[in-house]
């Protein structure tokens, strides 16, 4: 059987099933265990179950339940909510000053939880209505908000780069470390953005009231900035500790959930209440995340096992003839209509069989590959019409945000992404120098 008729039937069926409304993990691992007993027979069963250990066995995954509970529990806790009052005060007498809060803040949450879904929630809940209610023109804070809490799964610890990572068989480490300059790159062209726009039109980012700034005291100030440092205090010791080499990676992971339990209880805010919606929060994610990347080990070993990797390579560059960078710029752009359907880890397992192998034979590195993967989902969740961000913010939204002003609002934040995008493919080191310099790869 050849490998374009592999590809084709594995592929195929998985995207009909996908239509269908069943569950990701059990469509992909369903499909690689049924070409696994229709092409070799019923001793293939044992693949499924080999990858389920492999799965098991990897002790970095650890990682994704202790980071996203101390997301949580800084959310729950009130402490997010801390960190907005923050910006609000300190950067309230600038031109746009509460816009660009709120751009460290969906900075600053992803960092500290490593989803995008986050950043969103506590941007739209809390930033949205206090954006709104000084004035601020609500379709340039609605594409902040949506724009902002996309660099969740792209700031370490992104918990997205940590499934590329398992999947593509590459360093969580150096994945981490190359999303943080990209990362950083975007929130300041973001914040340019804004600055220089509320500066031309200063009625649709104006500045705190002289009344209202006259209100809050020097105390109150820097009792806010005590209490808004504390989860950045959080994230340092913990990076302090793993870039230092005093604790693993895993271990740095448990002193950041730790630290983050122990601030909360500081703070007066940890009650049964706060522990139990971070605890299941917790164990829904880190369980989909485990069956999604089981799934996608059962279906990735029985695709490469019947050799058919080499079927896209074949028709790309021996077949058309296609320059690898020509390659390149048509998975990402694959990337951008999937992801308008998918989400990021749906996306990535159908596509990581495929494409991972490709990128290494063509000459690019796979880390970097990683990083544009990321941003080209960022974009994804935000372009019309079927954006995820799109409709998640209209949920969250308050009533007088139509769905109209969502659109229109993403549209300089849409180009922003791009150009940010084509910043990083042009000079790779961007992503490629931190990881260097840490890790020596």
């Amino acid at each position: 059987m050849s490998s374009e008729f592999i590809t084709l039937f594995m592929f195929g069926t998985m995207m009909v099933l996908l239509f269908t409304g069943q569950r990701v993990f059990g469509v992909i691992g369903f499909v690689g265990s049924a070409a696994a007993l229709w092409l070799w027979g019923q001793g293939s069963f044992e693949m499924p179950f080999n990858a389920a250990f492999q799965v098991l066995n990897w002790y970095p995954l650890i990682t994704v339940p202790f980071f996203i509970f101390m997301g949580y529990m800084l959310s729950e806790s009130g402490m997010a909510s801390n960190l907005y009052r923050l910006f609000h005060v300190w950067f309230g007498p600038v031109r746009g000053g509460l816009a660009l809060g709120t751009i460290g803040l969906m900075v600053l949450i992803a960092a500290l939880n490593g989803l995008s879904v986050a950043g969103m929630a506590i941007g739209a809940t809390i930033a949205l209505p206090q954006l709104l209610r000084h004035g601020y023109d609500k379709v340039m804070v609605t594409g902040v908000v949506q724009a902002g809490s996309s660099l969740g799964i792209l700031i370490p610890p992104s918990v997205v780069l940590v499934l590329f990572a398992m999947i593509a068989r590459q360093p969580v480490l150096d994945l981490w470390l190359a999303g943080v300059g990209p990362g950083l790159l975007m929130a300041f062209i973001f914040a340019g953005y804004v600055a220089i726009r509320c500066y031309f039109q200063p009625e649709i980012g104006p500045a705190l009231p002289a009344e209202e700034r006259a209100e809050i005291t020097w105390s109150e100030k820097f009792g806010l900035l005590r209490a808004g440092l504390l989860p950045i205090a959080i994230f340092a010791i913990m990076m302090g500790l793993f870039l230092t080499g005093t604790t693993s990676l895993v271990e740095s992971s448990a002193v950041g959930a730790a630290l983050a339990m122990v601030a909360a209880w500081l703070s007066g805010n940890l009650d049964r209440k706060v522990f139990e919606e971070s605890t299941r929060n917790t164990l829904s994610i880190s369980c989909m995340f485990l069956w999604i990347i089981l799934g996608a080990l059962c279906f990735s070993s029985v695709y490469d096992g019947l050799g058919a990797v080499k079927a896209v390579k074949t028709v790309l560059v021996d077949t058309w003839d296609f320059e690898p960078w020509t390659i390149l710029v048509l998975m990402l752009l694959s990337f951008v209509v999937m992801g308008m359907f998918l989400d990021d880890t749906a996306m990535l397992v159908i596509v990581a069989p495929l494409y991972i192998p490709l990128v290494i034979s063509l000459g690019f590195n796979p880390i970097w590959f990683g990083i544009l993967y990321t941003i080209t989902c960022q974009i994804a969740y935000i372009t019309p019409p079927f954006g995820y961000n799109l409709f998640l913010m209209r949920a969250m939204a308050p009533p007088e945000i139509t769905l109209g002003d969502i659109y229109r609002s993403i549209m300089p934040f849409f180009a922003l992404m791009v150009l940010s995008l084509i910043l990083i493919m042009v000079f790779p080191q961007i992503a490629l120098w931190l990881p260097s310099q840490v890790t020596g790869r």
